[in-house]
């Protein structure tokens, strides 16, 4: 299986299945680790680096979860496939950065992935579609068991699991769910609720994570701490938390239908209009007016497109998707007029 091979196959995160798909669309869960008796990756040498990439192999590719799953060196791909697969979710921005020695592993139906020698030995991830914490973590805690098994990890009695960055030691856990909440946007009260999550120790990121700002109304929300608590608190406080986020977007969802109901539709419309008439478009603009169909359709007000729909053409409209797609490089002026393209195309 090679990077080509991804495109021709929905990513399971983008589904639109799953529980609360209506607000959620993606959970994660992510553990960071590192290989006993060698440097983090920042500090090891080309052969300690090569020895990492190696045993990780090994052992990753051993495993049931992932023994017919795709090897992925960086620097054996161009750096298109590289953002394609950022695009994906499967990996970082950062692992992307310096590739010598990292590669990625990706099972086929790019639920699971793992990360090597990325700020850690490895970063191992689950991804699924809706809201699932408790599903993800139990298949990444099944699949960190059998690494184990093969891999001694750089472990402290009194610290925990030890991390290149301070924030992983502990645990090494991160849970991370994707939010669309448009009707908190739409009525102005996001700012409120997201300072209220950050007092309760959650971190806000956008689309593609760490440093990156939300756009169409998507919202990374994760949790900040991983040591000093255990793995299923960690879980059962940020789902406590994510419920009541999901709570508070339903009911201005409702309240919007009952006071703003003939607004929406004709920003529903307003949006279509837009997509299916471009003859240029750029991502972020694209992302905005799928954000606010999404709303419509969700709120059952357009019948026109399908959730799976609208989520392919989230990912499928990214810069790295439309240049494979067209199967070469793309300018920017080039990428906004195959966007408008693609576009018209799957809204027919």
């Amino acid at each position: 299986m090679n990077v080509d091979d991804f495109l021709k196959q929905d990513s399971e995160w983008l589904k639109g299945t799953g529980p609360n798909s209506n607000i959620v669309i993606s959970t994660r869960t992510r553990l960071a680790r590192n290989i006993d008796k060698l440097p983090f990756s920042g500090r090891a040498s080309k052969k300690e680096l090569e020895i990492i990439l190696q045993d990780v192999k090994d052992a990753a590719l051993s495993t049931g979860a992932l023994k017919d799953a795709a090897y992925i060196r960086l620097r054996d791909i161009s750096e298109v496939d590289r953002l394609f697969l950022v695009e994906r979710h499967l990996m970082s921005p950062e692992h992307a950065q310096d590739v010598e020695h990292k590669a990625l592993i990706v099972d086929r139906r790019e639920t699971v992935s793992v990360m090597v020698n990325e700020e850690d030995h490895l970063r191992i991830q689950v991804l699924q579609s809706g809201f699932d914490l408790k599903s993800c973590w139990h298949i990444l805690d099944e699949l960190d068991t059998a690494l184990s098994k093969r891999l001694a990890y750089a472990y402290s009695p009194r610290w925990g699991y030890l991390s290149a960055c301070p924030t992983n030691i502990g645990t090494g856990l991160r849970g991370s769910v994707m939010l669309h909440l448009s009707a908190l946007v739409f009525s102005g009260q996001v700012n409120k609720v997201l300072q209220a999550i950050a007092k309760l120790g959650l971190n806000i990121r956008g689309l593609y994570g760490e440093g990156t700002e939300a756009v169409g109304n998507l919202f990374q929300i994760s949790n900040q701490v991983s040591m000093g608590i255990a793995e299923e608190e960690i879980i059962d406080n940020m789902e406590r938390i994510i419920r009541q986020i999901i709570a508070r977007e339903e009911a201005i969802r409702k309240a919007i239908v009952l006071r703003n109901k003939e607004a929406l539709i004709d920003r529903v419309s307003r949006a279509f209009g837009t997509l299916r008439s471009a003859r240029i478009i750029t991502s972020n603009e694209t992302i905005a007016l799928l954000s606010a169909i999404r709303l419509g359709v969700d709120l059952g007000l357009s019948k026109d497109i399908d959730r799976k729909t609208l989520n392919e053409l989230f990912i499928l409209t990214q810069p790295a998707h439309l240049q494979k797609l067209e199967g070469k490089a793309l300018g920017s002026h080039e990428r906004d007029m195959k966007r408008a393209d693609l576009i018209r195309e799957k809204l027919k």
